[in-house]
């Protein structure tokens, strides 16, 4: 069997995404959703993708308009596009962030029901801070309620893993060791006093430590995304005294990279329990140069610790578009070690299926579940 056939046939385990929007978009909404930053979307790499290979889904021809193409959405309705969308993306399996939800979105359960598959949940961590900044809560009491609330979170049905946007708030420059008791609470007495999101490093440090002792998969967000970013703080090299003081048992997922792909690399080759994707890159690339991202990755990373994540948000093209990227570019990446008498057909298959979906099922102990 050729790689790209393999692929082709993987129900791909998305181990990181979002919700969609359930409801009709009008254009200004739809092209909001397409691009991170104010630029007109349709003119993006990312742009270009969905009309070139996401109208076909929707029965237009490819490189359709873009006015024919959103009448072709709004004429279909907002149920029939996810579902086409989600069905083409041909996975299996979503690990859902429930924690981002400035538009009202699918939960995992309506996520998976839409696509016939399963689906998880991912607990994003600093919105748990913020709801107890908002219900009151004194600077004394605040790391023990905030344990306990992460702990009542992680507890409920269907949760594989948490997540953090550290990267947002205030970069990885953090120092590593756990904070103390006495830290905590001088950072808390000042936070709480102050409108605003958690964006205080002490507290922040907290978290991170409290993640660790969950013991569950951690996500952070690393690399490229919207203008809240400082490009230069979110380089996922930065976490590498953090990454020495926690256990090798607790998966820290590295999600997107760009453009510290190669730095993320490093880290999985050198700690046992760093594993990476490229997911919010390769839609944004598309695959025309998917197969480059995968190709700098997998310079340095072990195949078992290569996932597959399409950090589709919003807008159902995403889950299409990235499992598309992904299957050309590593089919195409292997199958040029094959024919190069590099790697054998077996193995390139094997590694295929690793990356697409046996990957994710052990990180976070999927097949326990079923």
């Amino acid at each position: 069997m050729r790689v790209h056939e393999a692929l082709a046939e993987l129900e791909l385990v998305d181990h990181h995404c979002h919700g969609v929007v359930p409801h009709d978009l009008t254009r200004p909404a739809f092209e909001s959703l397409l691009t991170e930053g104010g630029i007109t979307p349709f003119d993006t790499p990312t742009g270009i993708a969905v009309r070139r290979h996401c109208a076909p889904v929707l029965d237009l021809p490819p490189h359709a308009p873009p006015g024919e193409y959103l009448d072709r959405r709004t004429e279909l309705g907002a149920e029939e596009v996810n579902r086409r969308f989600l069905h083409a993306s041909r996975t299996g399996t979503f690990c859902v962030d429930t924690g981002h939800t400035p538009l009202p979105l699918t939960t995992p359960a309506e996520l998976a029901d839409a696509a016939r598959a399963t689906a998880y949940e991912v607990v994003r961590l600093e919105p748990i801070a913020e709801r107890l900044k908002a219900r009151g809560v004194e600077p004394d009491a605040y790391a023990e309620e905030f344990t306990r609330a992460v702990h009542d979170a992680v507890r409920a049905p269907g949760v594989v893993g948490v997540k953090s946007v550290a990267a947002y708030r205030t970069g990885f420059g953090l120092a590593p060791t756990r904070p103390t008791e006495q830290e905590i609470e001088r950072a808390a007495r000042g936070w709480l006093a102050h409108a605003g999101r958690l964006d205080d490093p002490v507290l922040v440090r907290h978290l991170l430590w409290t993640a660790v002792d969950l013991k569950l998969p951690l996500q952070l967000h690393t690399g490229f995304g919207d203008r809240d970013i400082r490009l230069h703080r979110v380089d996922p090299s930065l976490l590498t005294d953090w990454l020495r003081l926690i256990p090798d048992d607790v998966p820290v997922l590295l999600l997107h990279c760009w453009p510290y792909q190669r730095q993320a690399a490093y880290l999985t080759s050198v700690f046992p329990q760093v594993y990476l994707d490229v997911g919010l890159t390769l839609h944004h690339v598309g695959p025309v140069r998917a197969r480059a991202v995968l190709a700098e990755v997998l310079e340095m990373t072990p195949f078992g610790k290569l996932l597959y994540s399409s950090d589709a948000y919003g807008v159902a093209e995403f889950y299409a578009l990235g499992a598309l990227a992904f299957r050309r570019g590593l089919g195409d990446l292997l199958q040029d070690r094959v024919d190069a008498g590099e790697l054998s057909p077996p193995d390139a298959v094997r590694l295929a299926r690793w990356a697409g979906a046996e990957n994710a099922r052990r990180v976070y102990r999927l097949s326990d579940r079923f």
